[in-house]
Order: structure tokens, then sequence, then C-alpha cells
């Protein structure tokens, strides 16, 4: 499927993974001029790409930027059981496979690559970014799962049981919460529209997707000094989803040089889908300034990458003399 605007076309495709998966891919690209930079889109749990991060992906278009992403297994048209997820590492596999390959096609070898994540999306970001650590020259982080608020979570006894289930009905919807949608978007407009569509999952956590995302979350509470790449990270106040105390702590303890926190006052769990219009211009214009900057600062990657080759052509040179 392929559709044309003015200043932009959008594009659907079918991928297989490793393991024989149909995963739903999509792009949104500028017709007119260059991509400033490829940004790669990571959605959140129960989510998808192509409805609810559609707005994201538009802004970002409009602003200059070739933007692609990826429905995960057992998310939006993607296959597998909706709201199953058997392992996070396939997942990562899946981004990291796809987005790879978008970076090494010859015309863009030499743009900028942005990963932009939401809830557990923004912790798939830092998960990309620990696998190929000198890959990705930057990171938009909104509300990342980096840590659960607690309130989202049943009590410690209640968790040691279901992870045992876990190995026995990993399928089952049995975990006990709060509803997701009524907590993490504060526009009603917004969460209705969540409520009626048919490709973002509502229903309860399944056991092994809850014993994932927990262990996930756990995982990167306590290696946020690994991360090192250049990041940006956003969330707001009124989270009640993902704790917004782990994201300024990620800021305060990450060994990046380049980095930003910034805490919206008042807003809830869904910066990018969720919050008022006039709250989501208010985070994109804080996102987009962010990205151009990295892009004016120029791309230490690329010269990272231009020196090494340089120094190898130097060593064979000297070798074969």
């Amino acid at each position: 499927m392929a559709t044309k605007a003015s200043n932009f076309k959008y594009e659907e495709e079918i991928i297989v993974n490793s393991k024989g998966l149909e995963l739903f891919t999509c792009r949104w690209l500028p017709v007119d001029s260059e991509p400033k930079a490829l940004i790669f889109l990571n959605h959140g749990y129960g989510m998808e790409c192509s409805v609810s991060m559609k707005g994201a992906a538009l802004r970002l278009v409009k602003a200059g930027f070739a933007v692609y992403g990826i429905d995960n297994q057992g998310h939006g048209k993607s296959s597998g059981i909706q709201g199953f997820i058997p392992s996070f590492d396939d997942l990562v596999t899946d981004c990291s496979d796809f987005f790879t390959s978008i970076c090494e096609k010859k015309e863009n070898k030499r743009k900028m690559r942005i990963l932009l994540g939401e809830s557990m999306g923004g912790g798939m970001v830092l998960l990309l970014h620990r696998k190929k650590p000198e890959y990705w020259d930057g990171g938009v982080l909104v509300a990342p799962m980096c840590k659960i608020a607690e309130d989202m979570k049943p009590p410690q006894l209640v968790i040691n049981v279901l992870m045992q289930l876990a190995k026995v009905i990993p399928t089952w919807k049995i975990v006990p919460g709060k509803d997701i949608v009524d907590l993490a978007f504060r526009d009603p407009k917004i969460r209705e529209e969540v409520r009626n569509n048919p490709l973002c999952y509502k229903g309860r956590l399944r056991l092994q997707t809850a014993s994932q995302l927990l262990n996930v979350s756990l995982d990167l509470e306590k290696r946020l000094q690994e991360v090192t790449f250049p990041f940006f990270v956003a969330h707001g106040e009124a989270d009640k989803v993902t704790d917004p105390t782990v994201s300024k702590l990620l800021y305060e303890t990450a060994s990046s040089f380049h980095k930003k926190f910034t805490l919206y006052p008042g807003m809830w769990h869904a910066l990018t889908y969720g919050e008022f219009e006039e709250n989501t211009d208010m985070v994109f214009r804080d996102v987009i300034s962010w990205i151009d900057e990295r892009i004016s600062s120029g791309n230490s990657r690329l010269e990272r990458e231009q020196k090494r080759a340089n120094d190898e052509f130097e060593t064979d040179r000297s070798n074969k003399e």
C-alpha cells in the first residue's frame, strides 16, 4: 500500500523475520527534498505504528525527516498472538534487523540515525543502543519504561506466583491490574480512539508478557550508567504508568555527554498521542529542536567510521610495503 500527499509519501511493507514471522512495517518519506535524518519509531505496549503513531510520524516527516515504523510481534498488523510477548529479546532483534537494513542502504549511509520510542518503545530504544552502542546517533525517550510505576504492579507475593504460572500457561490473560487506557491517555477523545482501534490490545496482561516487561524494566533500571549515546528524555509529571523519577535518574546517571531531560508539568503518560493538542505541540517542538541541534553539531559516528576506514587503509598499505 502506498499513498502520496503534497509533501510526503506513505508506504507499507510486510517483512519476514529470522523465525519466519510476518511483521508489518511502514514509512513516511519527504518527496521534494532529501531527508535531514532517519527516525525510527518504537511503539508502546499494546499499541502500533500506522494509526497510534501516525500523528508523531506526520509531524516529523513535515519537519523534513524520513520516518520508519514496525509493529512488534503480537502488536498491530504483525503476526503473533495479540498482546503476547514470548521474548523481548526477539522484539529487539526484529527492530534492530529492520532498522539497520534501512540504514545500510547506499542512499542512507551518510544520514544520521535517531531512535524514538514511547513507554515500552523507550525501553526498546535503550536496548537497541545497548545491542549496538556506537551505531545510533541519538535517542528520543518519551516516558521510557525504565521502571513501571509501583501502583501499576501487583503485590510482590502475587508477582512471585504469576512468574511461576507464566512457565505453564504463558498466554493466559489473568494478571490483575488497572485500566491502562484510563491512566495513560489524558484527552478523552484520544482515549476513545484507542478503545475503538482494533489494532490496539486492551485486554489484561498475558502472564509471559507481564514477566518480560517487568524483567526488562528491572534490568534497564539497574544499568542506566551504561547509556552512552546522546538522548533527550521527556516525561509527564503526572505519569502514573512509568516512573518519572527514573527518567530523571537516567539523565543524572547515564554516561552520555549530550543529554537532556524535560519534565512536563501536569502531563500524563502518553505524550506523543494522548495529550491535548497544545501539549503535544509543545513536546514535538522540543523533540524536533533537539534533533535539529544534533544534526547541526555534526555526525560524530560518521567521522569515527571514516577515521577507522582510513586507519585500516593506512595499515593495509604499510603491511604491503
